[in-house]
């Protein structure tokens, strides 16, 4: 996807689009500018809208860990890491590209990608479509920046604002389709995520999301306890903690051995049937990540990923089914994985 090519100039693409002022409804967006929007008070820096409003302390931590995480490009964007993560987002998603559906929102729909960190997944899934759309990604920590240079890079011109995607502000049924892959459980509520984007949408329009599945109870106990010890440490502390873990999952993977479990064992949460011993670990023990063809720092900052964010909810997908029929979301595309649930729905239209 990074062969995109483009007829905008550098400093076209270094400028915000100029549909932005029109989306966010103020008459300039120039640097250093103060402006309010929804009640909240924003600056232009750095070319970038960005909130001037508090959050609370548990995604504070969570805004300074994935600034820190998104801005370790290295662990992330090499040829392997982006087609790991391309191919799981197609299998999840479908080929967008080839959506029967994108027909419906007309020419250059307004897309918001909510949670884009370093803009990794909107990338690897919407790339293609980028140039078709108003693509404004979100983000509540610095990752924005990653987000506009990799954009810039492809030559890919998008918007960019950094505030709370739980408090958007923009109008209610303003926004075509709403794309957040694995952020909603990474803010205060979930279910609160989830319906004030929803809200956002026109009737019609659609939201696609991933969020976090509830896992057995050996694997849930093991999730908090790892998060609760790496709350007190800084980013760089807890990427440390994180590297005998890492280990030890490659360890796991380099056994390559299965063993049987003849019986299910519901007490916790275990089937039957034959595993791989890395495999057995990683989903009822502990999120050992191994792949053989990512580095040490890809595998390990997948597991930073998982465990250092204080918010970080997992859910069943009867809360989710609830949340999106409260949400006024019809269900058209449903993936269940251990890891988690994907989910493409449209919002229903009125009469």
């Amino acid at each position: 996807m990074s062969s995109i090519a483009s007829n905008k100039s550098p400093a076209d693409l270094q400028a915000m689009p100029h549909w932005m002022q029109q989306v966010l409804g103020v008459a300039s967006l120039a640097e250093g500018q103060s402006f309010d929007l929804g009640g909240q008070a924003f600056v232009v820096k750095d070319d970038i809208p960005r909130s001037k409003k508090l959050v609370s302390q548990a995604q504070a931590q969570t805004s300074d860990t994935f600034g820190f995480k998104w801005k370790k490009v290295d662990t992330f964007d090499s040829p392997a890491s982006l087609a790991r993560m391309r191919e799981w987002l197609i299998e999840r998603y479908g080929d967008l590209s080839k959506a029967s559906w994108l027909g419906e929102h007309g020419e250059s729909p307004l897309l918001i990608d909510a949670g884009c960190g370093a803009g990794m997944s909107g990338l690897e899934l919407l790339g293609p479509l980028v140039p078709r759309l108003r693509y404004l990604g979100v983000d509540v920590s610095e990752a924005v920046d990653v987000a506009r240079t990799r954009f810039q890079e492809r030559g890919l011109q998008a918007g960019f604002l950094q505030a709370d995607i739980s408090e958007l502000p923009l109008p209610k049924e303003s926004v075509d389709l709403i794309f957040s892959e694995g952020v909603l459980h990474h803010t205060n509520s979930t279910e609160g995520a989830l319906k004030s984007l929803a809200s956002l949408l026109k009737p019609g329009g659609r939201f696609l999301f991933y969020v976090y599945k509830k896992k057995g109870p050996l694997r849930e106990f093991t999730d908090d306890y790892v998060r609760d010890k790496l709350q007190p440490v800084s980013p760089e502390q807890a990427w440390k903690l994180m590297e005998p873990l890492t280990q030890l999952g490659i360890s796991l993977g380099e056994l390559n051995a299965e063993i049987d479990i003849p019986q299910a064992i519901d007490l916790l949460g275990i089937p039957a049937g034959r595993i791989n011993v890395q495999r057995l670990f990683y989903w009822h023990v502990a999120k050992t990540f191994y792949r053989p063809d990512l580095t040490f720092d890809e595998m390990n900052h997948i597991n930073f990923d998982w465990y250092a964010p204080a918010n970080a909810q997992r859910q069943s997908i009867e809360q989710v089914r609830a949340w999106c029929a409260d949400a006024q979301l019809e269900i058209e595309r449903e993936v269940i994985e251990d890891a988690g649930i994907t989910i493409i729905a449209r919002k229903e239209t009125r009469g």
